[in-house]
């Protein structure tokens, strides 16, 4: 994929300051895949963060707010989202 973006501005002189001889990048597409790379793992951390979140609910629940579930039923529940 080739992606064509135009930054002006204060965010272009940002990004001119983090390219290049006095800068962390070589080159505007190695920040920007970086950029992208942070970007996919604090989505799947926030997934996992919600996830545990509620794990950690359900296992704390009493034995007696479980409700016994087939197959059939889990699937037909989340096919409705």
């Amino acid at each position: 994929m080739t992606l064509n973006v135009r930054v002006s501005g204060t965010l272009g002189e940002f990004v001119a300051n983090n390219v290049g001889d006095d800068g962390a990048y070589e080159n505007v597409s190695e920040y920007v895949r970086d950029l992208i790379r942070r970007d996919k793992e604090r989505a799947e951390t926030e997934g996992f963060q919600r996830l545990k979140a509620e794990l950690t609910a359900a296992f704390a629940a009493p034995e007696s707010a479980y409700e016994a579930l087939d197959a059939e039923t889990v699937i037909a529940r989340n096919a409705r989202r």
